[in-house]
């Protein structure tokens, strides 16, 4: 259980011991606040003519009137507060939905690029094609002599000359 803290506080130019749970600075607040209601309810006209009980219970009602404002704004708060994290819960959501559908588009994007660069390579080298068949089939069939080697060069450069519209 709690330890009672005490404190002297001055309310309306009286001193009052006040007891509670809460620490003596919290009590001094409490207490000054009370004061301040009672000194602004003063200001008003005609309230000071009023007997001692309709001033306590108009500062009474005051004080009740500014607790129920301050749980409504706390209440008002702490929707918007749920409301904003829905809005960001969804948001975050969003966020990862969309940042999964760039990934695959990027990765697709990828493929896509390495697919082109090897179409690029095999169209701009047809020739370099063949010639790796046929050096592929040079390294299977057994050793032919130089000079049949040079007539399968020529044969292979005149043909990749013809392609392109020219002769060598």
């Amino acid at each position: 259980m709690d330890a009672k803290n005490y404190a002297q506080v001055l309310i309306d130019g009286k001193i009052y011991t006040l007891a509670g749970s809460e620490d003596e600075a919290y009590l001094q607040k409490a207490a000054s606040y009370v004061n301040e209601k009672l000194a602004a309810m003063r200001k008003i006209p005609g309230f000071s003519k009023q007997n001692g009980d309709y001033q306590m219970a108009m500062l009474g009602l005051n004080v009740a009137d500014d607790y129920f404002k301050a749980a409504e704004e706390a209440r008002k708060a702490a929707g918007e507060r749920d409301a904003m994290e829905k809005e960001t819960y969804s948001l975050k959501h969003e966020l990862v939905g969309t940042q999964m559908k760039l990934e695959a588009v990027l990765a697709d994007l990828e493929e896509r690029q390495r697919q082109l660069e090897q179409l690029q390579k095999k169209s701009a080298s047809p020739e370099a094609g063949e010639k790796a068949q046929e050096s592929a089939e040079a390294q299977k069939e057994p050793a032919e002599p130089q000079e049949e080697l040079v007539r399968k060069a020529l044969q292979a450069a005149e043909k990749a000359g013809s392609r392109r519209g020219g002769h060598r």
